[in-house]
């Protein structure tokens, strides 16, 4: 990992931990032939799943958010060109999307045996997926921060996590209180329970999702750092570092997600783990 160095740290200490968690996701949630999942037209995970299905031979289909515009974006090209059926819902189904009404007419149209995963692909296996990543962090730390959009990698990373070590997650969200029970619930569905260990900061969201500023704008270009999820985790820990939110001579491991290039590697089935444990803890 690098070190990522800010006077505005003192002594706190960084270390970038780059890691997609896109396949994290998907790794536990593709033992199907037909996978059925939603997103804006722009998202990550949409293309995630398209490039997972060609690889391991999947069928998949996209339910994009809106109206469908032609050309494609670069986002939604890469999907098709993938092989993934995208067909769309206006944004007031979309808003009803996890509704029994709106699922079953789904399932009508493309088979009730398709595999349906969530908006950003967070559910229990999810968690599961993302709670292996702790325990390939070789170095010490105190502290790991990741972005939150749906939930499903910090429930994981905190279920994940050795003793005595926490997590913060920094929502991308603006309104995003809701997402502590989102967290709680994906804890509970994959393990049973509800882990102690990890807090979300909701005051670095810069106006909500795909919102930023002027002044986050600059910060992202400065350090490189993607600016809808990253920038602002990243801004929001040297926040918290200059109000003493972390001990003196702390060590916090930044999850720097987003690499869509990884690819998805298919592991066990969806259903039926052999334990309720988090698996590769350290």
């Amino acid at each position: 990992m690098e070190e990522f160095l800010d006077p505005a740290l003192g002594q706190v200490r960084v270390f970038l931990r780059h890691d997609d968690n896109k396949p994290r996701k998907l790794k536990y949630n593709l033992g199907h032939a037909r996978v059925l999942t939603f997103g804006g037209a722009y998202s990550n995970h949409i293309r995630a799943v398209a490039e997972a299905g060609a690889r391991h031979g999947i069928e998949t289909i996209g339910v994009i958010r809106g109206e469908e515009h032609l050309p494609l974006n670069p986002v939604l090209a890469r999907a098709a060109a993938c092989g993934m059926t995208l067909t769309y819902l206006d944004r007031a189904t979309y808003r009803r999307k996890d509704t029994e009404e709106v699922l079953a007419g789904l399932r009508a149209r493309w088979g009730e045996d398709v595999a349906i995963l969530p908006e950003g692909g967070s559910n229990a296996a999810a968690v599961r997926g993302c709670a292996e990543l702790p325990g390939e962090i070789e170095d010490d730390y105190d502290v790991i921060c990741c972005p939150v959009g749906t939930g499903g990698t910090l429930a994981g990373i905190a279920a994940g996590l050795p003793e005595g070590r926490r997590a913060l997650g920094f929502a991308v969200l603006k309104g995003a209180g809701f997402l502590e029970g989102e967290v709680a619930r994906l804890q509970r569905e994959a393990y049973g329970r509800v882990s102690g260990n990890w807090s979300i900061d909701l005051g670095h969201h810069f106006g909500g999702y795909a919102r930023t500023t002027p002044e986050l704008e600059a910060f992202a270009a400065r350090h490189g750092f993607e600016r809808i999820y990253v920038a602002k985790m990243m801004y929001g820990i040297l926040d918290l570092a200059r109000q003493g939110a972390f001990a003196p001579g702390a060590r916090v491991v930044a999850v720097i997600t987003g690499q869509p290039s990884t690819p998805v590697e298919v592991c066990g089935a969806p259903t039926g783990f052999d334990s309720g444990e988090p698996r590769w803890r350290r």
